[in-house]
This record gives structure tokens, sequence and C-alpha cells, in this order.
């Protein structure tokens, strides 16, 4: 029974994606047909070949790779190290400090969107690079994952490196950073993923076409091409393939990380 659900399930949640790669290959007139087809007669594959010349692909792939891949970087950066300071490290108002913290990722995103605007106004940095990566370099919940594995990892490693002379930098750098490898791998993934499909802060930090994401250059494109849907899904399959490669890729990464990380969970 628990097959069968979870085979139902599947289909439920893989359904509207075929669907969305089936219209991508019909002509426009097929689906003006009653009812509306499920499978093409044929495969139209210049829908993606106009597609991929209407967004512009390279370019917005560039721009949200670009994004992605630094914000990965730094989200595993900030949050690993202040993961090992909150886990390892005995300071006073540790403890409120880190619940402040995670009372911060209550807040609705959309509250601090005004101030982070006026913020990256201030500093000249609309629509540049600089503006629309570096408010997304620190990540709450990546925060508490890795201090959650930290915190899950056995102490004798760190003691016994401790007896032969390691300080702070080097137990964090050498010692617990490789052992919290599942948690890092599962950490940069989902940062990735998150960030390849990020549509409202780019959407209000960039201006020129020029810089803009894919998310955001999909949304242009709806607009143009508004009564054409398989050209719009085509672009959408184009948008949505790099995440579900990364996300098959690395599904027994993040699956292990998050397992490890919440097995001895301690607040």
């Amino acid at each position: 029974m628990r097959r069968v659900l979870l085979a139902i399930a599947s289909v439920a949640i893989l359904a509207p994606f075929l669907y969305m790669i089936s219209v991508s290959l019909m002509g426009e007139a097929e689906l003006l047909r009653w009812p509306p087809p499920v499978l093409p007669d044929g495969l139209a594959t210049a829908n993606y070949v106009a597609a991929f010349r209407a967004l512009p692909y390279g370019r917005v792939f560039m721009n949200t790779a670009i994004l992605a891949g630094c914000v990965m970087v730094g989200q595993v950066l900030t949050s690993a190290a202040a993961g090992y300071v909150f886990a390892r490290m005995r300071f006073p108002g540790r403890d409120g400090i880190f619940a402040g913290l995670l009372a911060m990722s209550a807040i609705p995103a959309i509250l601090l969107l005004l101030p982070r605007y006026l913020l990256i106004d201030a500093l000249g940095w609309v629509d540049t690079y600089p503006g629309l990566i570096s408010t997304e370099l620190v990540s709450v919940w990546g925060i508490f994952l890795m201090r959650q594995s930290f915190l899950a990892l056995p102490r004798d490693v760190e003691d016994a490196a401790r007896l032969d002379g390691a300080g702070e930098w080097t137990l964090f750098w050498r010692v617990a950073l490789p052992l919290a490898r599942p948690a890092l791998a599962a950490l940069a993934v989902l940062a990735f993923m998150d960030q390849w499909r990020n549509f409202l802060w780019p959407l209000v930090v960039t201006r020129s076409p020029a810089i803009e994401v894919a998310d955001v250059g999909l949304a242009r494109f709806h607009v143009a091409f508004a009564g054409n849907w398989p050209y719009q899904m085509a672009a959408a399959v184009m948008v949505t393939v790099p995440v579900v490669v990364v996300c098959l890729v690395a599904q027994h990464y993040v699956m292990r990380g998050v397992a490890l990380t919440g097995a001895n969970a301690r607040f």
C-alpha cells in the first residue's frame, strides 16, 4: 500500500513537468483543439531553437550561474564558520544570539526587500553583480544546518588534535570541516538550487537585460510571447533542466547530509 501511495504521489509531482515537456514539442495550432492534446503529434524542436534565441539563453544562463555559484560558495563558507562557532566555542550570550538568529528566519522575506534595496542603492550597487549577490551570502538555515552537523560530530578527534597543539583554526579547517562533508555538500546543492530559481530579489535589484537571471528572463519572455504556449514551455524546460540535473546527480549527498544532521539534533 505504501508503494502504491508513493507511486501516485510521484506521478502527481512529475505530471506537470512531463506535460510542460509535451507542450514544448507541440505546434501552436495543436493547443487550439478540444480537448487539448496530452501528447504532441510530432516533435516541434524548432520551438527550442526559437526560444533559445529569444530568451536569450546563453546570457541568462551565465548570469544565473554566476549568481548561484557565488552565493553557494559564500553560504557554505559563512554557514560553516558561524555553525562551528555556535557549536564548539563558548562566549557570553551565545545561546541568545543563536535564538535571535533563528527568530530572524521567521521574518517574511518581503519585509526585508525595501531595506535591502535601500542599502544596495546607497552603495551604488543597483544593477550590478555585487548588488545581486552580496545580500544572499548568509543563510540562517545554512548556519543552523552546519551547527547541528558539528554538534553531531564526536569530540574525540578534536580532543586528540588539541593535545597535539592544534588551535581553533586548525581544528575547524583540518578536523571539523572534513568530518562535516556530507552536510557541506547538502548545503552547497540546496543553496545552488535555491538561487537558480531566485526571482524576487533579482527582479528588484536589476534593471538592464544584460544582468537578468533565469526566472526574470523567463517572466519577460512570458510577456513577449503570451499567446504562444509551446515557446513558453520550451523556454521553461531549458531553464529548469540545469536544476533537475543537479538535483538528480546530488540527491544522494543531500539526503545523507540532512539525515546525518538531524540524527543527533540538539538545541
